[in-house]
């Protein structure tokens, strides 16, 4: 009988007590809390095992060594030495004003200082709270340092970004609080701060200069998340139960786990690449006969609706974002919030490479998962319409209901305000939103399908049919379908037991607009 694994819970203590799916990563917290240095940061797009980290974390510095039996911290030189752990978990203190949080931030210090077992002074700010105690935490621990552990740090101000004068307020008050760490790091055994953004100008970087940021780190790529191994170790016995149920070979199986799940990459040099932990709980947890997305339910990045624009949306070829650089990555004015890092940051871009000699990145959209609600978000976004209006496109598409997608289509591309905007209009101009509208609805979809004859614009698979797209610019859907009939661009796929359908579009180079559609059946 497969361990239980629990969705519910980032809490390492309540999954040790129960016995349930625990993938061990005590080796790199023993690691960090066993070298040279002793102040960390690590940013991570949100459901990524952040908060597990700072719960076991906390268990370490308490010395709960009967939580860790049989993991890997338990077999090295640890001490179990108990320290005061103070730690503070700021999405508690997110509020929808600065009134609120003010209230939210008292809550959260109180709770994590009596947590450590220090006092609260109702007469003192939280800030001045915090630096008390952890003078006389320190010092009723022999003066061995007490412990900070920070978990989303910056949702506080995340949460106000589309009020930008009330997010300097919070970013002011917050300043407040780190800097009481700032002359006190001889008192302080241990702080680990995870976020989800880097806001460079937040006083917990320049109130504590020897933070080191282990996000792009090499050795701690795969610290937070679950590798192919640990698929192996800890998951083997749930996705052979997956497989069956879904009727598909171990080996397809694992093949559309990696496509759906895995594709994060968190290293410069480390090309590894992880699977979402959540993602990987849920669809294990209870499997059924599909993958289950669950990006968007498990917490949709709400704030970035507010900064994106169709055009901004348009200009970036999602699949090789280049010459990126790390500073780029960090947040330093919050009133100038740019396309890809907002992305980047909240995990619908990845590393795809590093060059060494430029010292920038290439990103990339990490899986199917994320690209299907990418898509539907940049199609909404794109359209000025909901995600509702998006699906019964796709519908359309699937069902071969041809008039009503035409007309879906024609709306779609009227939707934007002056159309692609390259200098030179050319057929990948108008690829990228049909594109983003087939992914939202997660139809596997690629370009330039290259063939001994020539390529096809689009090609379009799902269990309902395989869709070949022909795109034309001032010359006719006609054209386009004499194209692919001559040129056989169905003949790879007629072994397929599914209809193939082949589409002509027509696009107009002035008004940049749809012109007309035609479909027929190969």
């Amino acid at each position: 009988m497969p361990k239980l694994i629990i969705t519910d819970t980032c809490d390492f203590q309540k999954m040790r007590e129960m016995g349930c799916v625990y993938v061990d990563k005590t080796a790199y917290f023993h690691r960090l809390a066993t070298g040279g240095d002793s102040c960390f940061f690590i940013a991570r797009p949100r459901r990524f095992g952040k908060s597990l980290m700072i719960t076991t974390l906390k268990a370490m510095f308490e010395g709960r060594r009967e939580l860790f039996e049989g993991l890997a911290i338990s077999k090295t030189d640890w001490s179990w030495e108990k320290y005061p752990v103070l730690y503070f978990n700021m999405g508690f203190a997110s509020a929808p004003t600065v009134e609120d949080f003010e209230k939210g931030l008292q809550y959260t210090v109180r709770l994590g200082i009596e947590g450590a077992g220090g006092k609260y002074d109702d007469d003192d700010l939280p800030a001045f709270n915090l630096g008390r105690n952890i003078d006389e935490l320190s010092r009723a621990n022999n003066d061995k340092g007490v412990v900070v552990l920070i978990d989303e740090y910056d949702d506080p101000v995340a949460q106000l970004l589309h009020k930008p004068d009330e997010a300097e307020t919070v970013r002011g008050l917050l300043a407040s609080f780190f800097r009481q760490m700032k002359d006190r790091t001889g008192k302080i055994r241990f702080v680990m701060v995870t976020g989800i953004s880097k806001f460079t100008k937040m006083s917990v970087f320049s109130a504590m200069s020897n933070l080191v940021d282990l996000s792009f780190d090499d050795d701690c790529a795969t610290m937070l998340d679950y590798t192919e191994g640990e698929l192996d170790e800890f998951f083997g016995e749930h996705m052979k139960v997956h497989a069956a149920k879904m009727g598909l070979s171990d080996a397809d199986y694992r093949k559309e786990l990696k496509r759906w799940f895995n594709g994060y990459r968190f290293g410069q040099e480390n090309c590894e690449t992880v699977y979402n932990p959540v993602s990987i709980g849920v669809n294990l947890a209870k499997p059924q006969r599909f993958f289950k997305p669950c990006w968007s339910s498990t917490g949709k990045a709400a704030m970035l609706m507010n900064f994106l624009k169709s055009e901004e949306f348009l200009a970036v070829d999602m699949d090789n974002v280049q010459n990126v650089r790390e500073r780029d990555f960090d947040v330093t004015d919050i009133r100038a919030l740019r396309t890809v890092p907002m992305l980047f940051q909240t995990g619908y871009l990845t590393i795809k490479d590093f060059n060494p000699f430029s010292q920038s990145y290439t990103l990339q959209v990490p899986d199917m998962e994320v690209r299907e609600d990418l898509a539907v978000l940049a199609t909404s976004v794109i359209a000025n319409k909901d995600s509702g209006w998006v699906s019964t496109l796709g519908g359309k598409l699937l069902q071969a209901d041809w008039e009503e997608f035409f007309l879906g289509l024609r709306s779609l591309y009227a939707a934007l305000p002056y159309g692609p905007k390259e200098f030179c209009v050319h057929e990948y101009s108008f690829e990228r939103v049909l594109l983003t509208m087939l992914w939202s609805q997660a139809i596997q979809a690629r370009t330039e399908d290259r063939q001994a004859n020539g390529q096809a614009d689009i090609v379009a698979e799902h269990p309902c049919g395989v869709f070949i797209f022909e795109l034309k610019v001032d010359e006719s859907a006609d054209a386009a379908l004499v194209q692919v009939r001559a040129k056989g661009y169905d003949v790879p796929y007629r072994a397929k037991n599914t209809p193939i359908w082949l589409v002509g579009l027509n696009f107009d180079r002035k008004t940049r607009q749809f012109l007309e559609g035609k479909a027929e059946k190969a």
